[in-house]
């Protein structure tokens, strides 16, 4: 049975608290969506978690109509709509400021295959997607690139951007992905880090996909 949109609304502010207590977000940053019905739910712009109710939640339908009788909703929706409208296995979206993705995302470059767990994300490596004005069609469209294949992007100079198919998915995947970044930095300032083979990943990726829980 769906959830009505009052139910996801709440479970949406759920997962926005929890990351915040995750540290991953801090202040106004970052925004989270949901699909519901024939478009999606997303948190408001310049609205902090903390003061989140279920009704502040803003509607925005498949054609990009925004329907809210209290907020704007987050500068990002064009991104979430378009991830939405490319990759139907997709419905739930996380974008976050956390400090190590975001300094990874700093370096311009992808993550490589550090650890095994950056399968988690769905492909060998994560890829970061070149820097481009906050809120722009031009963002969107080049998230959407760096998402092909995979649950996770770094931005350039931004942020990190996680999906799934719940929420908790997406959250799970965005503790890992900061974790893996973490751990990348570290590397990098004690010496030349050993990355593992496309071979070696291909293994990994193909146990991943027996572990992923089927309907």
């Amino acid at each position: 049975m769906s959830l009505t949109r009052q139910q996801l609304s709440q479970e949406l502010i759920d997962i926005a608290l929890a990351v915040k207590r995750q540290r991953l977000n801090v202040g106004r940053a970052g925004n989270i969506s949901v699909r519901h019905k024939s478009g999606f739910l997303i948190t408001p712009s310049a609205v902090e978690y903390d003061n989140l109710a279920s009704r502040d939640i803003v509607y925005i339908n498949r054609h990009g109509h925004i329907k809210s009788d209290r907020y704007k909703p987050s500068s990002e929706w064009m991104l979430h709509r378009d991830i939405y409208a490319t990759r139907p296995d997709i419905s739930a979206i996380i974008h976050i400021h956390s400090v190590y993705a975001t300094a990874v995302a700093c370096l311009r470059h992808d993550l490589p295959a550090i650890h095994y767990m950056i399968a988690i994300a769905g492909g060998d490596t994560i890829r970061c997607a070149p820097y481009r004005l906050f809120g722009s069609q031009e963002l969107s469209d080049i998230v959407c690139d760096a998402l092909k294949d995979r649950y996770a992007c770094l931005m350039a100079n931004h942020g990190l951007i996680v999906c799934g198919e719940t929420l908790e998915q997406a959250f799970e995947i965005g503790n890992e992905v900061e974790q893996l970044c973490q751990i990348y930095l570290q590397c990098l300032s004690a010496g030349q880090v050993q990355i593992l083979s496309g071979a070696e990943m291909q293994i990994v990726l193909g146990k991943f996909k027996q572990y992923r829980p089927t309907e």
